[in-house]
C-alpha cells in the first residue's frame, strides 16, 4: 500500500513517501543510485540562476546548485553553505559564515571522472559576486526587486551608482556580510532563493557571453553536474543530462540518485503521453484528473489563488456596489461541500502555502474577510441598479481558463447569484492561449484569474497584483511592497499581510473564490521527490527509487 508521508513545508516543497520493497541500482532494498528519467517542459532558457525564471530552468538550476540558506522541510530556513549566520541587533546587518566543504566542479576534460584539479572551494566572493549581478540593471534579472531592500541597491537598479555601491562584502573567503536599509524579517527566505546561488567571476567571464547557456558554459556547486545538454527546436530526442556531483557528497549532503536523464518535451500533452508509456516517472501539473491516487503516488499543494476579476472599462462592474453585491452573496461555506479536484474555498488573497517560520500564513491569519451576507447582497445590488439607473445588466459572462480549473464549480456560484438576484451570469470556458490573450488585452467583462506568485512569500503575491492592469484601483499610491519588506518581525509581517489583503478584498475589484493546488504525480516506486509549486522546480537530490 502506498502512503503519503505530507510534510509541513507546503509552501516550499512536498515529499513523497511509498512504503515499498523493491530493489535500487547501487543499494538494493535502499532505492539510492537510481538513474531517474524525467521530464522538462520546454528546453530551458538558461542555466544562469540570477537571470533563469521557467520552471525548466529552475528544476536544473536547483539540482546543479545550492545556496547559503535552504528551506527545509518544516517550513524553516535553516543553514545549508552557510556554516552559521549573524544578525545585527538593529536587524540590517547579516553575516555569513562559510562551510568549508562546498565545492565548484567543472569537468575540464569531459571524461565523467572528478579529479583533484577539477574542483576548488566555494568562497564569499562568489556570493558576493552573484549578488552584484542581481542588482545589475544591465542584467535585468527577475530577482533584483526581491533583493532591492539591500543598502545601495537602489542606486545601483537606477544607474545612480556602479554595482560595487551595494553594501555587499566579503571580507574573507568564509566571510559574506550584507547591509540592508531597513530591517527584513524575510530576508533570510529570499536568501534561499536561486537568485542569491554563487557565481564565480572568474568561470563567468571565462564563458564569454554564453554563462548558462550550453553544456561547457555551467559549473556545479550543488549535487550534480551537467553532463550533456542537447535541443533541437525541428528535432526529437532532446535532453539534458546529469551526473551525481562526488565532489560535493557527504554526510551531510546527501545526493541519493547517480544520474537526472531529462527529456525536453514540448507540451503537456507529451509528457502525459511519456507518462502513460512509463517512459518517465514523474510530472507537474495544475490538476491531477485522470490519475488514480490508487496507482500512483499525488500530492497537491495550494499555492494559486482564483478570484473574479473585473474589468475596470466596463459600464457596470466599474460600480462598487455591483461588485460587492456579488463578493457577499458567495456562500463559500456551502461551496466547500462540493469542491475536489484540488480545490478549496478561499477568502483570502495569500493561498495555504505560504509559510512563515514553518507554520501556514492561513493558519496564523483566518482568511473570512467577506462574510456571506445575502440580505446585505441585494441591498448592495438595489444600490448599484439605482446609481446606474438600470434594470437589465446586459449579457455577460466570466472567463475561465479551463486547464486551471472545472467551471462546473463555478456554476455553483452564478446559480446561487441568478436565484437571489433574478441576474444570470455565464460561463466561457477558453483554452490558456486565448485566455492570457484575452487577459492582456482587457477583453473580458469578468474573469476568473489565477493569482500566482513566482516565490513562496506573500509579498510576491502583492507584487503581481501591482503588475495587473485591471487591479489599478485596488493598489495604494504608494503600492504594497514598501510597506510589506520593511518588518523586523514575523508578527509585524502578519500585521501587514493582513492589512494589505484587506485592502484588496474590500476594493471588490479582486473576489477570492478557490485556493487551487498544484501537483506531482509520480510512479507508486519513488520517493522524497521534492516540489516548489512557485517556481516549478523539481528537486532530485534526495529522491529514492525502487523499481
Amino acid at each position: 500500500m502506498v502512503k503519503i508521508r505530507k510534510i509541513a513545508a507546503a509552501a516550499v516543497s512536498i515529499i513523497l513517501g511509498a512504503s515499498l520493497f523493491a530493489c535500487g541500482n547501487e543499494d538494493k532494498g535502499s532505492g539510492t543510485g537510481h538513474m531517474f528519467d524525467v521530464p522538462l517542459l520546454g528546453n530551458p532558457e538558461s542555466l544562469d540562476p540570477q537571470f533563469a525564471d521557467d520552471p525548466s530552468s529552475n528544476t536544473v538550476i536547483k539540482n546543479l546548485y545550492s545556496g547559503l540558506m535552504e528551506i527545509d522541510s518544516s517550513g524553516n530556513v535553516v543553514c545549508r553553505n552557510a556554516e552559521s549566520y549573524n544578525v545585527s541587533q538593529d536587524g540590517m546587518v547579516y553575516t555569513f559564515k562559510l562551510r568549508d566543504d562546498n565545492f565548484w566542479f567543472f569537468d575540464e576534460n569531459d571524461d565523467d571522472v572528478i579529479t583533484e584539479d577539477e574542483y576548488f572551494p566555494v568562497t564569499a566572493q562568489d556570493y558576493a559576486f552573484a549578488l552584484r549581478r542581481v542588482l545589475d540593471p544591465a542584467m535585468k534579472s527577475p530577482y533584483a526587486e526581491d533583493f532591492s531592500c539591500i543598502m545601495g541597491a537602489y542606486e545601483v537598479m537606477h544607474k545612480l551608482e556602479p554595482v560595487s555601491f551595494a553594501e555587499i562584502y566579503a571580507p574573507d573567503d568564509r566571510t559574506l556580510q550584507i547591509v540592508l536599509n531597513e530591517p527584513n524579517a524575510e530576508f533570510l527566505s529570499v536568501m534561499a532563493t536561486a537568485g542569491a546561488f554563487p557565481c564565480n567571476e572568474e568561470f563567468f567571464n571565462s564563458t564569454k557571453g554564453r554563462y548558462g547557456l550550453d553544456d561547457r558554459s555551467v559549473m556545479s556547486n550543488g549535487a550534480f553536474f551537467v553532463r550533456q545538454w542537447f535541443y533541437d527546436p525541428y528535432g526529437s530526442n532532446n535532453i539534458l543530462y546529469m551526473k551525481r556531483n562526488d565532489a560535493n557528497w557527504s554526510e551531510t549532503f546527501d545526493i541519493m540518485p547517480s544520474f537526472l536523464s531529462f527529456t525536453i518535451e514540448e507540451s503537456e500533452e507529451d509528457i502525459k503521453a511519456e507518462f502513460k508509456d512509463d517512459n518517465i516517472e514523474c510530472f507537474t501539473a495544475m490538476s491531477s484528473s485522470g490519475y488514480n491516487p490508487g496507482k500512483y503516488v499525488i500530492e497537491g499543494i495550494p499555492a494559486n489563488t482564483l478570484g473574479l476579476v473585473f474589468s475596470p472599462d466596463s459600464k457596470y462592474f466599474a460600480n462598487e456596489n455591483l461588485r460587492k453585491a456579488l463578493a457577499l452573496a458567495i456562500d463559500r461555506e456551502s461551496l466547500s461541500a462540493e469542491l475536489e479536484g484540488g480545490l478549496q474555498t478561499a477568502g483570502g488573497i495569500i493561498p495555504p502555502a505560504v509559510m512563515l517560520h514553518g507554520r501556514s500564513y492561513r493558519e496564523l491569519v483566518s482568511d473570512a474577510f467577506t462574510a456571506y451576507s445575502p440580505e446585505e447582497a441585494v441591498e448592495c445590488f438595489n444600490a448599484a441598479k439605482a446609481e446606474l439607473n438600470t434594470e437589465n445588466f446586459g449579457e455577460v459572462k466570466i472567463l475561465v481558463n479551463a486547464e486551471t480549473v472545472n467551471s462546473a464549480y463555478l456554476h455553483i456560484v452564478t446559480r446561487s447569484w441568478q436565484e437571489l438576484f433574478g441576474f444570470y451570469i455565464g460561463i466561457e470556458d477558453v483554452s490558456a492561449e486565448e485566455f492570457d490573450r484575452r487577459i492582456s488585452e482587457g477583453d473580458f467583462t469578468i474573469a476568473l484569474y489565477p493569482l500566482r506568485s513566482r516565490l513562496a512569500m506573500g509579498v510576491s503575491f502583492f507584487r503581481e497584483i501591482e503588475k495587473l492592469p485591471f487591479m489599478a484601483a485596488a493598489v495604494p499610491e504608494e503600492g504594497f511592497s514598501g510597506g510589506l519588506t520593511g518588518c523586523s518581525t514575523v508578527t509585524e509581517l502578519v500585521s501587514a499581510y493582513t492589512s494589505a489583503e484587506r485592502a484588496v478584498i474590500d476594493s471588490y475589484w479582486f473576489v477570492p473564490v478557490f485556493y487551487k493546488d498544484s501537483c506531482l504525480i509520480a510512479s507508486s516506486d519513488n520517493e522524497d521527490i521534492m516540489y516548489d509549486p512557485f517556481t516549478g522546480a523539481v528537486d532530485y537530490r534526495l529522491a529514492l527509487n525502487y523499481d
